[in-house]
């Protein structure tokens, strides 16, 4: 980890001392600082990306059923300001569309290698204008008005630091729910964080790298958007007719958050995104089994 990032902590570390948590519990908690890219829409930062543009895709992909969000350069993200082993160049689009219709994957994520002749799709989502209707039509409704405040606009690159949001391991049996493995007083100093965050990092809309957040944290969202992506990829290979046995699957803890996007758009207020991916297929390419999380406390 980044020291200069590391010294950025000391809002934390002051919260953390007023509340007389013990030295040793807080360095122990900074030890897991993850460096994170928070994706701007203003300042002087580097761009990386953009929100919204035309869907750009080769002509052998198929056409996606989800809104394109977010194109990324690979290139102008690297593995130090992110986190993430992607590959040194191309494009990552990220679609998604906070919908709480969706059974399974809220999205999606398309790798496009660079100089790969594209061509204009547009999406088979009823709230995307002209599409082909397969998905039905709501232009002027609730899904309609929604997909019209997704936003059109350079990302700009701010290099971050993250901590855990989440204090506690969630569980299916009592006690439901125990501090982090070796943090005893993990709960308390994910609660420091959620607080000191606001004057850590960059105040924008797009997360890449780093630990997951939604509006009421307590497990961490990325294992449990892994744990239901392994259901949706079970049940994928049964309706394409083979076994998801055929190939062997990413334990929840080998998957990493890629993307995260609170979208504070009207009518969905406090709902989030997160694209995870098992770590091994971002530096392989390998997008498929990419995983789209809808988090909504309406």
């Amino acid at each position: 980890m980044n020291s200069e990032l590391l010294r950025r902590l000391g809002p934390f570390r002051d919260e953390a001392a007023e509340q007389g948590i013990p030295d040793e519990d807080v360095e122990r908690w900074i030890a897991t600082a993850r460096p994170a890219a928070t994706l701007v829409t203003r300042g002087e930062g580097p761009v990386v990306g953009r929100f919204g543009g035309p869907l750009m895709l080769p002509a052998d992909a198929p056409t996606p059923w989800s809104p394109l969000l977010a194109t990324l350069d690979c290139a102008a993200l690297s593995e130090a300001v992110t986190g993430l082993q992607l590959l040194p160049d191309g494009t990552l689009l990220l679609l998604g569309f906070p919908d709480p219709a969706y059974p399974y994957s809220a999205g999606e994520v398309v790798y496009v290698p660079a100089g790969a002749p594209v061509e204009e799709r547009i999406p088979h989502h009823p709230s995307v204008p002209g599409n082909d209707g397969t998905g039905g039509n709501d232009l002027d409704g609730t899904l309609g008005r929604i997909y019209e405040q997704f936003p059109d606009e350079e990302l700009r690159l701010a290099a971050d630091v993250s901590l855990p949001f989440h204090g506690m391991v969630t569980m299916e049996e009592p006690p439901y729910a125990v501090p982090l493995p070796g943090h005893p007083r993990s709960g308390e100093l994910a609660e420091l964080w959620r607080k000191a965050a606001e004057q850590v990092v960059a105040d924008g809309p797009l997360q890449i790298g780093g630990y997951a957040s939604h509006e009421c944290v307590e497990g961490d969202p990325v294992r449990a958007a892994a744990s239901d992506a392994l259901g949706w990829l079970r049940d994928r290979a049964a309706r394409s007719g083979g076994s998801a046995e055929e190939e062997e699957l990413p334990a929840p803890e080998e998957w990493v958050l890629l993307a995260q996007w609170d979208g504070g758009l009207d009518g969905r207020e406090g709902s989030t995104l997160h694209w995870v991916i098992p770590r091994g297929d971002l530096a392989e390419g390998r997008v498929d089994r990419a995983y789209v999380s809808f988090f909504w406390n309406p």
